[in-house]
């Protein structure tokens, strides 16, 4: 049998030090049979663990949730939030922290078992996954990433040997999530409905030191926090939105205080360009439709900053003027970010004033021709602008025109520009039914194939290759708009 520590387990539990109104110690749910269905290498690696001895039995044990490591945990996190609008008390229902990794870079990350059986948050659930949604977030973590997008990520996914039961009969399956943290919006209005300000403060002041020690904190550190959180928050929504990326589920119990996007249930990445696209089958009004996702953003922000009132100041009217403060400066940040994000999807490399306007004709366009976001961008950075659906258009020979005026007006010549512009816009994206193919191999054949040769192509999303072309394609047309679940 393969001893832990040659696993290279360096696990820290920095959370528990935490008041214990934050998590709940629990034991293992032990399952009969785990086996590896997929590693994910290269971060195992980075993670300083040993990948031979993850992939044997005792480590595969671990990953389970039948083991847990020396010096690990094995604690569900409580904390609250807003789901569609509505304020509930929640908490990990089918997760397990084991601990935090230290890195040989120096660096710390929290390792989460996520359907590895029920917890005090369960809500009467039993707390078990199923692999093809546990897949799906494989997929889909490890492609925002390879797009430079801040996220959570997947190290393994292990298969129980047993069954769990939801509409039909489902293999069940274990995931372990990778993150920076795991505080999240939710987890501070957890502290501030149900703690007292003290808990709330070494809550933040956890907070700070975990992910913003590098911030110069001035007089106010809890300040300094929300308008980090603000910043980050800012940058991470359009960077979404420069992908065509619908979250699906942006309730505040899914935001979190690193920045980094988590909980991948109900998300897809838009086709063709509609600010109204919805993937998720329950988000029946829209609310966190593309188009709206800039906005809900400042709608979770101001929910934690709620939650922050007690520790910004003594005086009521002060601490939320200092909220609302630091709250009018996130429609700029974001604006500022998603319009340089554009700029450099269209190549180009100064500001000028009439750049919004011609980034919204081209939006306007793609939208009443029902053009693809994504190959509109790359087939433009291609330069084949006769290939896309608004070749022809007289608005978009008119807006062609104007572009092309306003590259030469700049100083970067053409190689320069098709540099930037094939950085910025991706030829790949994990499109819907690229990824479903993946998971029906993967689920109802056991065939891991289809998802190794996705996941391959999705690890350099900005590398263009002619043999690649067909993960380009659209799919056939439906009379059926796609929907995801909460499955994940």
């Amino acid at each position: 049998m393969t001893n832990e520590k040659e696993q290279n387990w360096n696990l820290d539990n920095s959370y528990t030090k935490l008041p214990a109104i934050y998590y709940s110690v629990i034991s293992p749910n032990p399952v009969s049979s785990p086996q590896m269905v997929k590693l994910n290498k290269t971060l195992a690696t980075s993670l300083g663990l040993n990948v031979e001895k993850l992939q044997e039995e005792e480590g595969i044990e671990v990953l389970a949730g039948n083991k847990i490591p020396e010096g690990g945990a094995s604690l569900a996190q409580a904390y609250a939030g807003h789901q569609f609008g509505g304020f509930t008390m929640l908490g990990d229902g089918r997760a397990l922290l084991i601990g935090e990794q230290l890195t040989p870079a120096g660096e710390r990350f929290d390792l989460q078992l996520k359907g590895s059986g029920r917890t005090p948050y369960s809500r009467g659930g039993d707390g078990r996954a199923a692999l093809g949604p546990m897949l799906r977030e494989y997929i889909i973590s490890e492609a925002m990433h390879a797009l430079g997008i801040p996220t959570t990520r997947s190290l393994a996914v292990v298969l129980t040997g047993e069954s769990i039961f939801r509409e039909t009969e489902l293999p069940g399956a274990i995931l372990t999530r990778v993150g920076a943290s795991h505080l999240r919006f939710g987890t501070f209005q957890y502290g501030a409905n149900w703690g007292k300000v003290e808990d709330l403060k070494e809550l933040a002041d956890y907070a700070l030191n975990r992910h913003y020690s590098h911030v110069e904190q001035g007089e106010n550190p809890y300040l300094t926090l929300l308008e980090e959180v603000i910043k980050r928050h800012a940058s991470l929504i359009a960077k979404w939105q420069l992908v065509g990326f619908i979250h699906g589920v942006m309730n505040t119990d899914n935001m979190t205080i690193s920045g980094e996007t988590i909980d991948y249930g109900p998300c897809a990445f838009m086709n063709e360009y509609d600010p109204e696209t919805v993937f998720s089958s329950i988000d029946t009004q829209g609310r966190y439709s593309y188009g709206n996702q800039p906005g809900i953003g400042g709608w979770n922000l101001a929910r934690f900053a709620e939650a922050l009132l007690p520790l910004l100041h003594e005086n009521e009217e002060e601490a939320l003027k200092l909220a609302q403060n630091a709250m009018e400066k996130y429609p700029e940040f974001y604006h500022q970010n998603w319009l340089s994000g554009m700029r450099r999807k269209l190549g180009l490399f100064q500001e000028q004033k009439d750049d919004q306007s011609l980034i919204e004709k081209l939006l306007v366009m793609m939208h009443k021709y029902k053009a693809d976001y994504t190959n509109t961008f790359r087939l433009l950075t291609m330069g084949k602008a006769e290939d896309t659906v608004l070749y022809g258009k007289e608005e978009f020979t008119e807006w062609y025109k104007q572009w092309k005026m306003r590259l030469e007006n700049q100083s970067e010549g053409k190689e320069s520009v098709e540099d930037l512009m094939s950085k910025n816009n991706p030829f790949v994206i994990p499109r819907n039914h690229l990824v479903e193919a993946a998971l029906e191999a993967a689920v109802n054949k056991a065939d891991y194939t289809v998802m190794e040769e996705l996941l391959d192509v999705l690890s350099q999303p900005y590398n263009y290759a002619i043999e690649k072309e067909k993960y380009c394609s659209l799919p056939a047309p439906s009379n059926r708009p796609y929907q995801t679940y909460c499955g994940t």
